[in-house]
Formats: C-alpha cells, sequence, structure tokens
C-alpha cells in the first residue's frame, strides 16, 4: 500500500467510526484522488462517488461553482476550491442527504500554463457542515509530480479537518 493509501485508510477509518460519507471534485487529478481512497479494501462504506470537472464549464454545471466567479478568477482560485468541495457534497447527495465531507483539488499541472495560474499553484478544499477549509501550494516537478502532490496534499488537508473533529 502506497503512503496516499495508508494516509486515506486512516481517514476512512475516522469517516467511518463516525458514520460520515465522503465526496470529491477533482480537476488537475482527475480522478488519482479518489483512486487513492477506492483502492482501500472497504472504502465503499465512505465512499459516495467523486465528479471529476477537469473542463471549467463543467464546474459551473456539475458542481455549482458560480460562472461569475470562474470567469472573473479562472478555475485556479481558492474560492473555486471551496466551492468545488461543497458542490462535491451536494453532487453526491443519496436520498437527499448530502455526502457529509466533501474535498476538491484544482490548479495548473503544466507543462504549458493554460491560463493566468503558474505552473504549480494547487489548492485542496475541504468542506463539511460546519466549515470549508482551503489550502494554497506551491508545487514544482514535472506534470505528474505535481499531481501526485497535489493528491498528497489533499489526503492531508483531509486527516487534518477529519482529527481536528475527534
Amino acid at each position: 500500500m502506497t503512503r496516499e493509501h495508508r494516509g486515506a485508510a486512516e481517514v476512512l477509518a475516522a469517516l467511518e467510526r463516525r458514520g460520515e460519507t465522503l465526496a470529491f471534485a477533482e480537476s488537475l487529478t482527475g480522478g488519482m484522488l479518489c483512486d487513492a481512497f477506492v483502492s482501500v479494501p472497504g472504502a465503499s462504506a465512505v465512499v459516495r462517488g467523486a465528479v471529476v470537472a477537469y473542463a471549467t464549464p463543467l464546474k459551473a454545471s456539475l458542481l455549482g461553482v458560480p460562472e461569475a466567479l470562474l470567469a472573473e478568477h479562472g478555475a485556479v482560485h481558492p474560492e473555486v476550491a471551496s466551492r468545488m468541495a461543497e458542490g462535491a457534497r451536494t453532487a453526491a447527495a443519496v436520498g437527499g442527504e448530502r455526502a457529509d465531507v466533501g474535498v476538491a483539488t484544482t490548479g495548473e499541472a503544466g507543462p504549458d500554463a493554460s491560463g493566468a495560474a503558474p505552473e504549480g499553484l494547487v489548492y485542496v478544499a475541504v468542506a463539511d457542515a460546519r466549515r470549508t477549509l482551503v489550502r494554497e501550494h506551491r508545487f514544482s516537478g514535472d506534470r505528474a509530480q505535481i499531481r501526485a502532490q497535489a493528491v498528497d496534499a489533499a489526503i492531508e488537508l483531509l486527516a487534518e479537518s477529519v482529527g481536528s473533529r475527534e
């Protein structure tokens, strides 16, 4: 099991003890974050699902990120990450009940920065019913390294958020 999976396993165990569910909204990580969690046996007790909103318009249509926010700041912005995490909770609603926790990644993995954001700029966010945490990162390396670091950072923030509630 990789380091990411061990962290994911710990988060899943903590959420399962509390009977809470988890949902993902991913952009630059393209499903890698959810994969780190669903690779853990028993993940289905906690994980509801994921939205990979790689194209900017999907962040609005699938996750409820305001179009005006995306038009003004682009997809790589702390408020966009926050809204994505909150949108993941709603997108994964079952029987009218939102997922308890949503986690999101958005950023620029390079090598050719596609917008105003510099290569390596990444935001991760975790949202629950009480609060939304967002963290900015400046990663270096190639595209694969930046994406892997974003997954690590999201797992770390999620573990911090879940741990602060235990």
